[in-house]
C-alpha cells in the first residue's frame, strides 16, 4: 500500500477520535508541511525532518512533536512522550474530539516548523565508558610487551573488557594461564574474543 493510500485509510477508519484527528489534520496540511507515514502514523515533515505527527489511542489523540522540547508551551499542555526514553519529543494529548483549540494548536505547530527551521536538536549524550579492570595475570602479560599493550589499547573498550571477563571467569589458575595463551595472538591481530560470532 502506497503512502497516501496509508494516510488516507488511518484518518477514514472508524474510530472514536475520526472527526478530531481529521481537525489536526487540516491545521497540519495548512501549515505547507509535507505529509507522509511513519511508524503507523501520519507524519509532517519539512525538508524530509520530522515535525509532528499526528496519532490516535483508545483513550486519547493527539500530536507528537519531534523537538517538542524547544518549545514555549504557554498552555502548558505538553508531556514527555515516554519519560526516561525520549529527550526531545512532546505530545499534546487531547481527550474528546471537541476539545481543539485550532489557533493555539496553529500556533505550536508554527512554532515547532520555526525551530526545525532554526535546526534545533537535541545532541545525544555519549555514553561514559568505564576503565576496563584488568586481572592481574592479564595486567602482567600486557605490562611485559609493550607490543602487546598498544595492540590492547587499540581494541574497543567493548572487546578489551571481553577478554578481561574472559580471564577472570576462570576458576582456576591453570584454567586462567590456558586462557591468556589463547588469547594473546587474537590481541595482537586485533580480533575481538567472540568477532567470529557476530
Amino acid at each position: 500500500m502506497e503512502i497516501s493510500a496509508k494516510v488516507a485509510t488511518y484518518y477514514d477508519e472508524e474510530h472514536p477520535f475520526r472527526q478530531g484527528i481529521g481537525q489536526l489534520r487540516e491545521l497540519a496540511l495548512k501549515t505547507g508541511l509535507g505529509e507522509t507515514y511513519k511508524w503507523n502514523f501520519p507524519t509532517y515533515t519539512l525538508d524530509n525532518k520530522n515535525v509532528l505527527a499526528v496519532c490516535k489511542f483508545k483513550n486519547h489523540f493527539g500530536i507528537w512533536f519531534f523537538k517538542g522540547v524547544f518549545l514555549s508551551d504557554p498552555k502548558n499542555v505538553l508531556e514527555n512522550a515516554q519519560k526516561g526514553k525520549t529527550q526531545a519529543m512532546r505530545h499534546w494529548k487531547f481527550k474528546s474530539n471537541d476539545g481543539i483549540d485550532g489557533g493555539a494548536v496553529m500556533a505550536y505547530m508554527l512554532e515547532a516548523i520555526e525551530n526545525q527551521k532554526k535546526g534545533m536538536k537535541i545532541v545525544p549524550k555519549k555514553k561514559t565508558v568505564s576503565k576496563v579492570s584488568l586481572p592481574s595475570l592479564l595486567g602482567i602479560a600486557l605490562d611485559k610487551d609493550p607490543s602487546l599493550q598498544k595492540a590492547f589499547e587499540r581494541l574497543s573498550p567493548y572487546k578489551q573488557k571481553e577478554y578481561a571477563e574472559y580471564i577472570s571467569e576462570a576458576k582456576q589458575e591453570k584454567t586462567k594461564a590456558s586462557r591468556l595463551g589463547r588469547i594473546l595472538p587474537m590481541i595482537i591481530e586485533g580480533v575481538g574474543l567472540n568477532d567470529k560470532y557476530r
